[in-house]
């Protein structure tokens, strides 16, 4: 699978990382405004095809997947221009600016039989599997309580203090610790609410967000662009709890049993970057010629994007595009 990178950022750098070391996906092409740019990251990075625009990138028809890379407030135009050239698409996190986007972006590429998918990669990675095993299996008894972190200390960084590229720690961050709850309690939410502090230009930098699911699960989920979290989540139960060493890139899973007790502790299979499974989930999809993946279908895309846009109500933060 021949995948053209949109953006040079480092989050495209650890996409591009990842797809060299992967035998069945290539990265082919980068795209970047400035042809200088574009040349410099495929110099950098052993790429083949470097354009000094998006267009270009697009119009490849070699390319098989076309994956977004750009900060989430230019995620509709290029995701829109790509689905109406019939190019499957792969967006990064957060998938919109808002529910609104997302779901023409969706209903577009449904019109046009497109493969869409939103680049969430702790949906894709194997720890998904290894945790809903354990509570299928009734290792835990009945869960009763979500509670997870994320934190980075992030800085004046543009993309977290201005509305223009929809800022604020709920969108970059926040969505893993959502994603969180939704992965592995799928029960319909009762209410979700929550509070937030925020930057002189109104974005939200720490907040903490309380949901209370219809079969009597709470989860209580923060995420902090100012300081450097644990980074945990704990799925606890009736009879023991799980715990997951990191929520944005899971290592070890452990098992405790009745009275904390120590069960064991399940490592996750080496990988590259973690970043491998999302490409390797859509090349899948792609051969099996669906129009979204397995792993993370674009009705949960669009519902997490709705719950971001109800807590951005509450707090009153508004991106441009909101308009």
């Amino acid at each position: 699978m021949k995948v053209g990178i949109i953006g040079t950022g480092w989050i495209a750098e650890k996409a591009a990382i990842t797809l060299n070391g992967l035998d069945n996906c290539e990265a082919y092409a980068v795209g970047s405004r400035q042809q200088e740019t574009a040349d410099a990251f495929a110099a950098k990075w052993n790429i083949p095809k470097a354009y000094g625009s998006y267009t270009e990138l697009i119009a490849d028809k070699d390319i098989d997947l076309v994956y977004i890379g750009t900060p989430h407030s230019h995620h509709y135009d290029v995701t829109r221009q790509a689905i109406m050239a019939g190019k499957p698409c792969l967006v990064e996190k957060a998938f919109m600016a808002n529910a609104t986007q997302a779901q023409d972006i969706i209903r577009l590429a449904h019109e046009k039989q497109v493969f869409l998918a939103e680049a969430i990669w702790t949906r894709y990675q194997p720890a998904v599997g290894i945790v809903r095993k354990l509570m299928a299996d009734g290792r835990i008894g009945q869960p009763r309580m979500v509670t997870a972190t994320l934190g980075y200390s992030m800085g004046n960084k543009p993309r977290i203090m201005r509305p223009d590229l929809c800022g604020g720690a709920l969108l970059d961050l926040g969505v893993y610790a959502l994603n969180f709850v939704r992965m592995f309690c799928d029960a319909d939410i009762e209410s979700i609410d929550g509070h937030c502090v925020k930057s002189d230009t109104g974005m939200d930098l720490t907040n903490a967000i309380t949901i209370i699911l219809k079969d009597g699960i709470l989860a209580n989920v923060q995420s902090s662009a100012q300081c450097v979290g644990d980074n945990i989540g704990v799925i606890a139960g009736t009879q023991g709890n799980i715990i997951i060493d990191n929520i944005n890139n899971p290592q070890t899973i452990t098992l405790n049993g009745p009275g904390r007790t120590f069960v064991e502790t399940i490592h996750v299979p080496q990988q590259i970057t973690g970043y491998e499974y999302q490409f390797l989930a859509c090349r899948q999809a792609l051969i099996d010629k669906l129009t979204e993946p397995r792993e993370m279908p674009h009705t949960e895309t669009l519902y997490v994007m709705q719950l971001m846009d109800e807590l951005r109500r509450k707090w009153g933060v508004r991106y441009p595009m909101d308009n």
